[in-house]
């Protein structure tokens, strides 16, 4: 099914120097295919011809830039079985749920599609005082420049198109370091592109080590660096990256708050994706179930009902739920973690077990909130169940962590719904859905250490342009 070996791209054209990035089925542990791995020439040059591409993108008229869009949401669509079945081998992703993301990377590209047709600007009368008489203004966006993109491995296709769409749209050329856990998902994409008339030099998809892409974060010809990833790696970045512009989409550890109104089967359904979909690996995945005390009893009889029938295997059977972790790694620390927490006084209400790269799904109760399964980004499938008395008090529950990215609020009260949104301290609150709900044209982002800047199309295309004024003077008309 995958290739026995995958160039990079450079400059929009295949290139395999060499085959050194083992690529492993996250599922059996085996190498299924390699990859050419990119050095540090490689990335100056993909990062000169970016700097001369500009000159083209920037002059793309937006019919143009809107057919390649459009061209890759009909080859994806035609290729969809191939990309979502090198995604459940690459990434571990249960096959139903790589079919999904291989879903909302459509829809990433085709709401570029529509929005690249619509950077529009503004006139200004700028008449305000005797001064400014016969004074005009327009402004508009011009793409920013070459950009810079760093990727995950849990979402590594619709992440990648989060960052590559929006590009594409405002016309600024880009060089992509995908995650070397999933490459090849990256890799088919740059096949897809290198179909369309992009000018050369517009795309640059280099699989390299973290350590190996630094120039990707120094470099000044390079004016936005897009970043989603860990905490401490994005912080880092930025730190060493100049004048540059940068995004930063980093972890959480989000909470959910089950008011005493709520409905508790609806809840406990949503909650259970919420907090186990992708084994926990998502930034949003839900980390704290707050419940009213009234409810909390049958609420967490609920969760922990639908935790323990979730099946776990072998991402490309349909019945699928839970994957492996990404690596043996993870889930050796997902599972130092719980017993960390249980040592210090907590209790496992369900799960707490490993077996291989594969971790049980887990809530944990009398939680320690100091301990790292509450206070840090666990990334895994294991969740902390917390009762509280006051909805005021479980809003400052959840908002006592250093993360902000979003947070969901279950009730049927509407004075509750808008306290949560003016006084939780997050990028995005979702009432009555898990906080892991994200609709890909909507903005997206996080406050505190859960970064900078917002996502969604229309909204990081904002973050890839600057506005420019002109200013008119028409004396001849007084």
């Amino acid at each position: 099914m995958l290739r026995e070996s995958y160039p990079y791209y450079l400059a929009n054209e295949p290139a395999q120097p060499n085959a050194d990035l083992v690529v492993t089925n996250k599922y059996t542990g085996e190498p299924i295919s390699r990859v050419a791995k990119a050095d540090a020439q490689a990335l100056d040059r993909a990062i000169a011809a970016a700097v001369e591409a500009f000159e083209h993108t920037r002059k793309m008229p937006s019919y143009q830039r809107q057919q390649i869009l459009n061209h890759v949401v009909q080859r994806v669509q035609e290729r969809h079985e191939e990309m979502s079945r090198a995604l459940a081998i690459e990434a571990g992703k249960p096959i139903r749920d790589a079919r999904g993301e291989v879903n909302r990377l459509i829809d990433t590209f085709r709401i570029a599609a529509e929005e690249s047709v619509r950077l529009y600007g503004e006139w200004m009368p700028l008449d305000i005082s005797p001064r400014a008489v016969g004074y005009q203004a327009i402004w508009r966006r011009f793409p920013i420049g070459p950009c810079a993109f760093i990727t995950p491995f849990n979402f590594p296709m619709n992440l990648i198109a989060h960052k590559v769409a929006p590009a594409i749209a405002v016309g600024c050329p880009w060089v992509l370091k995908p995650a070397s856990y999933t490459p090849i998902g990256a890799i088919i994409l740059g096949e897809i592109l290198a179909e369309t008339d992009l000018p050369k030099g517009a795309f640059s998809i280099l699989p390299c080590a973290g350590s190996e892409a630094e120039p990707l974060v120094t470099n000044d010809r390079l004016k936005l660096l897009s970043f989603t990833g860990s905490g401490a790696v994005g912080w880092a970045l930025k730190a060493k990256a100049g004048r540059k512009r940068v995004g930063l989409e980093l972890g959480g550890n989000a909470a959910c708050i089950v008011d005493r109104d709520a409905d508790l089967d609806y809840a406990a359904d949503r909650i259970t994706i919420g907090a186990f979909y992708q084994s926990g690996q998502s930034c949003i995945s839900v980390q704290r179930v707050l419940g009213h005390r009234d409810i909390y009893e049958p609420l967490k009889r609920k969760l922990v009902e639908r935790a323990q029938q979730l099946k776990a295997g072998d991402p490309l059977e349909e019945d699928t739920f839970l994957g492996p972790l990404i690596s043996a790694g993870d889930a050796k620390r997902v599972e130092s973690w719980v017993n960390e927490a249980v040592a210090a006084g907590a209790t496992i209400a369900c799960g707490g077990k490993r077996d291989g790269v594969f971790y049980e799904a887990t809530y944990l109760e009398n939680v320690d909130p100091r301990q790292k399964v509450s206070c840090v980004e666990v990334f895994g499938p294991v969740a902390t169940l917390q009762p509280f008395d006051d909805f005021k008090q479980a809003v400052a529950i959840a908002n006592d962590s250093v993360y902000g990215l979003q947070a969901g609020v279950f009730t049927q009260d509407i004075d509750h719904a808008f306290y949560a949104y003016h006084e939780l301290d997050v990028g995005g609150v979702v009432i009555n859905d898990m906080p892991s709900m994200r609709v890909d044209s909507m903005p997206y982002g996080g406050v505190k250490q859960s970064g900078l800047g917002r996502e969604g199309l229309r909204f990081a295309m904002e973050e890839m342009t600057e506005i420019k004024l002109l200013v008119l003077n028409t004396p001849g008309q007084l």
